[in-house]
C-alpha cells in the first residue's frame, strides 16, 4: 500500500476534466484529494471523494466546509465572469484560512505580445477575452500573501487523451481539413509531466509563478504535423494553414527564476515519444 505523504487535504475544483482529472490521479494515491464534478458527468457520483459542484449556480463554501481542504487547485473551465466571482470567494477563504491556492493560468496571458517569449516576471497583456479573464484572476491572486498562491502558466497542453489531440484525430476521421498556424512559435506540454510538476510544487512547498512548459520552441505546423506522424497519418491528413499575421507570432512561456528539477522538465520530442508508446 502507498504511504501518503502528509497530511495535505486537497481540493482540485474541476477534477472531472482532463488536467484535473489527470491530476487527481496522480495526487489521490500520497494525500488525502478530493474533487468536483460537473452535473453532466455521472461517473463520480458514488465516488466519495467528489463533489457534485456546477460553480455558476452552486455556492464553494458548502464543499469547503466539509473537505476543510489544505490546498484547494483550480483546474475549470466555463463561463468566464462566474468563475471571477468565484475566485474572488476562494480568495476571500485562502486569506482566512490555512490554505494554498494553485491556479492554471495559461500563456494567453500575454498573448498580446507577439516578438518573443514571456518569462515569470513579465508584465501580463492579453488581446484575447480568454487572456483578459486569466489576468484578472491572477492579479487578484497576487494581493494574497505571496506563500499562500502558486500561478501556473500552461502553453498548450498535448497528451494522448487531451481534447486537442482527440479534435486532431476527428478531424482526421472525418477527412476534414485540420487547422495549422504556420506562424505561430509555441512551447508545449503534456498532462503527465504538468501532474508530476504540480505534484513536485506541493510536496516542497513552492510558491509564486510557475511557466511549466517545453524547454525547446516549436511551430504549430510542425508540431501538429509531428502528432501525426506519431500516429503514422500524415500522408493522408488535410490542412488549413491559417496566417494571423505576416511575422512569426510567439506564444511560449519559458522559466527563468522558478525553474524545476532536470527530472521535472521536459522537450517537445518528450511529449511526441510518449504518444508513440
Amino acid at each position: 500500500m502507498l504511504k501518503r505523504e502528509n497530511k495535505h487535504r486537497i481540493l482540485i475544483l474541476g477534477a472531472s476534466g482532463f488536467l484535473g482529472g489527470a491530476i487527481y490521479k496522480e495526487l489521490c494515491p500520497y494525500f488525502r484529494t478530493f474533487g468536483t464534478y460537473n452535473v453532466s458527468n455521472r461517473t463520480y457520483e458514488k465516488n466519495k471523494h467528489f463533489f457534485q459542484y456546477n460553480f455558476e449556480e452552486d455556492d464553494i463554501y458548502e464543499i469547503l466546509d466539509i473537505v476543510k481542504p489544505t490546498i484547494i487547485i483550480s483546474a475549470l473551465r466555463g463561463d468566464f465572469s462566474k468563475q471571477v466571482m468565484l475566485h474572488q470567494h476562494l480568495a476571500e477563504y485562502v486569506l482566512h484560512n490555512s490554505v494554498k491556492l494553485l491556479f492554471l493560468s495559461s500563456a494567453n496571458v500575454f498573448d498580446a505580445y507577439s516578438k518573443f517569449p514571456s518569462y515569470e516576471l513579465d508584465k501580463t497583456y492579453s488581446n484575447s477575452i480568454f487572456g483578459h479573464f486569466k489576468i484578472k484572476i491572477e492579479n487578484m491572486l497576487l494581493r494574497l500573501p505571496k506563500e499562500k498562491v502558486a500561478i501556473i502558466r500552461l502553453p498548450m497542453v498535448f497528451g494522448s487523451q487531451s481534447p486537442r489531440i482527440q479534435e486532431i484525430l476527428h478531424f482526421f476521421k472525418a477527412n476534414e481539413p485540420i487547422e495549422v498556424f504556420p506562424n505561430l512559435v509555441m512551447n508545449v506540454t503534456n498532462d503527465s509531466k504538468v501532474t508530476q510538476q504540480i505534484h513536485y510544487i506541493i510536496n516542497r512547498n513552492k510558491s509564486g509563478v510557475f511557466h511549466l512548459g517545453s524547454e525547446d520552441l516549436v511551430h504549430h505546423d510542425d508540431f501538429v504535423k509531428e502528432i501525426l506522424s506519431s500516429y503514422d497519418l500524415e500522408q493522408k491528413a488535410i490542412f488549413k494553414q491559417v496566417y494571423t499575421t505576416n511575422e512569426e507570432r510567439y506564444l511560449a512561456v519559458l522559466p527563468k527564476f522558478n525553474k524545476l528539477p532536470k527530472h521535472l522538465r521536459l522537450k517537445s520530442d518528450d511529449i511526441l515519444s510518449e504518444l508513440k508508446l
